[in-house]
């Protein structure tokens, strides 16, 4: 049997002022044919996947290109095509082939691409024709479009948000398309459109039991697949939006009638999933009380809005400014974006003494940087963090401590999110020495963090991220959604 996969991957945030070009994939993580590493990527995992069980299987594995850039503005349109023909030509040179297994995102832009996605599956259709199978790995954060659903027979989103199981989610694909191959499936892929955006963290209630619920269906009654299709409402493109993804064996009527059944589910918790949220004199005001009441661990506040891994700069000082002029004294931060500071770190050395600008460099959205006397106390000249079986890039890094305080910054290069307190303890700091850790993610994070931590708060800063959908700018988006429309089923019928 033979299999051709690869993987092509980021998340279009259309309002970010940070464009998407070919040293962003590059600079997280970019490997030509048959070099993957044997850790996966977030989209690339069924690539190590098939690996594993090529020899077992006696399958003959052809791997194309995989690569990432960490979330940004609109990609770059000959960026896009140039990598996507790179994919394309590896495939034709691979035929024939049994199936195509893709490790995909779903919500990448280019600058006249709305659906990357879609066009570049619906080629990969076109290259194989009608009887191979087609299947991919996506992220829940995505736009799941017709032309995606045509031209695919598998398709299957990670349950998880934060998204600890994009390793057994790509274990999942690669099950299916080899049961398609063999002819022990037929599958069929059903949708049913929410119409709603809205933030599904499955770390809490309603959505930790709505997905144990939808995992029991899986294997049963002729369910093989079902996804909930979060959307990404940072990206304005016609299909922007919830839906349920359920993929049947040889039965549509079933899968349609699950993903209605399971979407209106969704509908009706509306508004009620999202975690709770405060504004920065709150989460000034939590951490003050934390440390004034000698918390044994410390309290764990998410910059939720300014999250690399939605597009964002990671480089907002408003929070970080707050908590430091209330006199907070134990600080980590991880991590702040500003390659300028990094390299006076490292120009400056281990121990040095030093006036440096940090963070408020991207836009006025970034907040005014904050002009400190600091020791460097640590530098990495490729530092890192884990996320699951995953090994993340911050590229050149230091730490900086303000004199005077027992806080520690952590500066990055290669812009990311934080997942993993080994952000911290990889460059020589200790969480459980602080009064409280602020992180740059909306809810990835929390995995990591939870077990450590002595609270989780959620502080919503103003910033570049489009956070509240009733009064965002969309331009493309086709259809009414809540919470922009009260009722978008009575305003256009299903």
């Amino acid at each position: 049997m033979r299999i051709f996969t690869a993987s092509f991957a980021t998340e279009t945030n259309t309002f970010s002022p940070l464009p998407t070009d070919r040293a962003s994939f590059e600079a997280a993580f970019y490997a030509p044919p048959g070099a993957h590493p044997e850790t996966p990527s977030l989209c690339s995992a069924v690539i190590p996947a098939l690996r594993a069980r090529a020899a077992a299987e006696n399958l003959t594995v052809i791997e194309g290109t995989a690569c990432w850039a960490e979330p940004g503005g609109v990609l770059r349109q000959d960026v896009y095509e140039a990598i996507r023909d790179d994919i394309l030509d590896q495939l034709r040179a691979a035929l024939p082939v049994d199936a195509v297994i893709l490790g995909l995102h779903g919500a990448m832009v280019a600058q006249e691409t709305l659906d990357c996605e879609g066009d570049l599956l619906a080629r990969v259709r076109a290259i194989v024709g009608p009887d191979v199978v087609v299947a991919a790995e996506i992220d829940p954060h995505s736009h799941l479009t017709d032309a995606r659903v045509e031209a695919s027979d598998i398709l299957a989103a990670f349950l998880e948000f934060p998204h600890t199981d994009f390793e057994a989610r790509a274990e999942h694909v690669v099950d299916l398309a080899l049961a398609a191959v063999r002819g022990r499936i037929r599958p069929v892929i059903s949708t049913f459109d929410c119409r709603m955006i809205d933030v599904f963290p499955t770390s809490r209630e309603p959505m930790r039991s709505f997905v144990d619920r939808i995992k029991a269906l899986e294997g049963r009654d002729g369910i093989l697949s079902v996804s909930l299709i979060h959307g990404f409402m940072a990206g304005d493109v016609p299909d922007l939006g919830t839906r349920v993804l359920v993929v049947s064996d040889g039965a549509p009527e079933a899968g349609c009638a699950l993903a209605e059944r399971l979407g209106q589910e969704v509908w009706s918790m509306r508004g009620r999933v999202k975690m709770e949220t405060c504004g920065v004199k709150e989460a000034v005001a939590s951490a003050v009380a934390a440390a004034r009441a000698g918390a044994a661990r410390p309290l764990v506040i998410a910059d939720m809005w300014d999250n690399p891994g939605g597009g964002a700069a990671g480089d907002n000082t408003v929070l970080l400014g707050a908590l430091m002029e209330a006199g907070l004294q134990k600080l980590a931060v991880a991590a702040i974006w500003d390659p300028m500071a990094v390299a006076i770190a490292h120009a400056a050395g281990q121990g040095a003494r030093i006036d440096l600008r940090i963070g408020g460099k991207t836009s006025a959205a970034s907040g005014h940087p904050l002009d400190l006397k600091v020791e460097v106390r640590g530098l990495a000249a490729q530092g890192w963090q884990s996320f699951r079986g995953s090994r993340v890039t911050l590229g050149s890094a230091a730490v900086v401590r303000p004199l005077g305080t027992e806080t520690d910054i952590v500066l990055i290069t290669s812009r990311t999110q934080t997942y993993e307190p080994d952000i911290l303890t990889n460059l020589g700091v200790d969480p459980a020495e602080k009064q409280a850790i602020l992180v740059k993610s909306t809810n990835h994070f929390h995995a990591g963090f939870a077990p450590i931590a002595n609270e989780v708060i959620y502080c919503e800063v103003p910033g570049i991220y489009p956070s509240d959908p009733r009064r965002t700018a969309y331009r493309n988006l086709a259809r009414p959604v809540w919470p922009r429309v009260e009722d978008p089923f009575a305003a256009e019928p299903a």
